[in-house]
């Protein structure tokens, strides 16, 4: 039997809270040596105890929980997953203010992002203020092992599984054809989605651009404009930034698609572990984003607060390096158009010439500012680039009117 949709509200019970309170209260820091204060080393230990002092003290939970509730229109259902059985998800659904010509859109968050990354967006693409602007009915999920969505007990739940989900999730609301939105582990997901489902993908964006150098042989011309001496400064930053990250900032990486539970077992025990883990990643792959700490510490609630535990999101790591089948995401995909969104201090910074190894790139916009959590640090730009993209008057247009 089908299972239904239903509305979800966030409450979180009071004893969590005051769980959480117990264990900020028994915390204990390193000595503030200089050192200890260098984000070469990591987080700052000022910066932590900063946080959890104001986490155990000033933050109020109930305020942030009041605010995603009323902001965001959530609800949960069962997706059968081949081969897994049924997972409950958790998602946001936004119908458009313009029935008449709305594009469904899939958005997909990544690690440690969630599905709070589509706030910041929502309004803007599902009730834009001008006619002439596309306008979009919009469906973010919390990945499985995410958020308020359950997960797998059992091994092998990569790529293809939560392409999967999503298809079956869009498919349930009626969407039989869809668009597709994602940065991370959603460049991934939605990549996967136009291997296993192209006709029903209307096209694909993407924030972030994880793919291989042109070869001489696959990409005889683009092998060639990906010579140094076509490279201009921005692709050079792009491609010392990607260097950076493998060199000083891929540690996490490594150590959750290899030995996911032993950070894990951190994670999952010690509140002030899993901000540290996180709090890192949010300052270190953004364009110097002004933080406030109630963002942050909203964020990492979430987390702390999740239906499978914030022990099970490293998992998506693991099970991605070691899959039963290789979607070959990386790979030229004619059947599905796509457009790429490339911010300057993301992790991965590949040059247009890298970028058109992916498909028929129908959309490219490469920013001067902006991070890793482009929805999040960018809204504004992010929401131009879709509406460019899909607008009237864009490659995608017709296909667009032809729903």
């Amino acid at each position: 039997m089908d299972s239904p949709i239903e509305p979800f509200t966030i409450n979180v019970p009071d004893a969590r809270l005051s769980k959480l309170k117990a264990k900020l209260e028994l915390a204990e820091f390193p000595d503030e040596i200089p050192l200890a204060e260098s984000w070469d080393y990591g987080v700052p230990v000022s910066d932590m105890k900063r946080l959890v002092e104001y986490w155990q003290n000033g933050f109020d939970w109930r305020e942030e929980e009041k605010r995603l509730n009323s902001e965001l229109p959530q609800f949960t259902t069962t997706i059968d997953i081949d081969g897994f059985g049924p997972i409950k998800i958790h998602f946001v659904h936004q119908r458009s203010s313009r029935e008449e010509d709305a594009i469904p859109l899939v958005f997909c968050h990544g690690w440690p992002g969630s599905v709070l990354e589509v706030m910041k967006v929502l309004p803007l693409l599902t009730n834009p203020s001008d006619p002439s602007h596309p306008s979009f009915h919009v469906v973010a999920p919390s990945l499985p092992n995410f958020g308020f969505s359950s997960g797998p007990t059992k091994p092998g739940f990569a790529f293809n599984q939560y392409a999967e989900t999503l298809h079956k999730l869009m498919l349930k609301l009626g969407y039989n054809r869809y668009a597709t939105q994602g940065g991370d582990w959603g460049f991934g997901i939605t990549r996967t989605l136009g291997v296993l489902y192209p006709d029903h993908i209307i096209a694909s964006h993407v924030n972030y651009s994880w793919c291989k150098a042109p070869s001489l042989l696959r990409h005889p011309l683009l092998y060639l404009q990906s010579s140094s001496i076509f490279l201009d400064a921005q692709d050079k930053a792009g491609l010392a930034r990607t260097k950076w990250f493998y060199d000083e900032g891929f540690g996490y990486n490594t150590l959750q698609s290899t030995r996911p539970m032993t950070v894990g077992l951190a994670i999952q025990d010690s509140p002030v572990a899993l901000l540290s883990w996180i709090y890192e990643k949010l300052h270190d792959w953004t364009d110097s984003y002004p933080w406030k700490d109630d963002e942050i510490l909203t964020w990492v609630s979430v987390y702390l607060f999740s239906e499978a535990g914030p022990a099970a999101s490293g998992r998506i790591y693991y099970e991605t390096t070691h899959p039963e089948k290789d979607t070959r995401i990386l790979d030229y995909n004619a059947k599905v158009k796509l457009g790429v969104s490339t911010f300057p201090r993301d992790l991965i910074v590949s040059p247009s010439a890298y970028v058109r190894t992916l498909g028929k790139v129908v959309f490219e916009k490469r920013h001067e500012s902006g991070g890793h959590f482009a929805a999040w640090e960018r809204p504004n730009e992010l929401v131009a680039d879709l509406r460019d993209m899909f607008g009237p008057q864009s490659p995608v247009g017709a296909v667009v009117r032809g729903l």
